[in-house]
């Protein structure tokens, strides 16, 4: 098992939930994309470069999904956290419910824009 997968089961099984679901949403919307274990968190790298990583927080009870260039980001402002990053902004989940589905795949399809390979 990839060190990404074994990080994940370890979660609680509502972490798990949104987690998994935030993959499969990520999956969908970009071919390309490699799930890696990068600074002890799950990160999605798109043309090798940072993208979207998810990190649960125990303490807090959410599912940070943070864009690596959040800061570059024009939709959904209102509901993007940036808790003074300079770089990365995130949603937060604190359940399945909170997930909405077309918020998460506008960002994502907006933050792929930024990443277009230079031909």
């Amino acid at each position: 098992m990839k060190p990404s997968e074994v990080y994940i089961l370890r979660q609680s099984s509502a972490f798990q939930e949104i987690i998994f679901y935030v993959i499969s949403v990520i999956e969908q919307e970009i071919e390309g994309v490699e799930l890696l274990f990068k600074w002890g968190i799950p990160y999605f790298y798109y043309h090798k470069k940072p993208f979207i990583y998810i990190a649960p927080n125990k303490t807090k009870g959410f599912v940070d999904v943070g864009f690596a260039r959040g800061f570059q980001l024009h939709l959904h402002q209102s509901i993007l956290i940036d808790e003074n990053r300079n770089t990365v902004k995130s949603l937060r989940y604190f359940n399945i419910d909170s997930v909405d589905d077309s918020v998460l795949r506008d960002l994502i399809q907006e933050a792929k824009l930024l990443y277009k390979k230079i031909a």
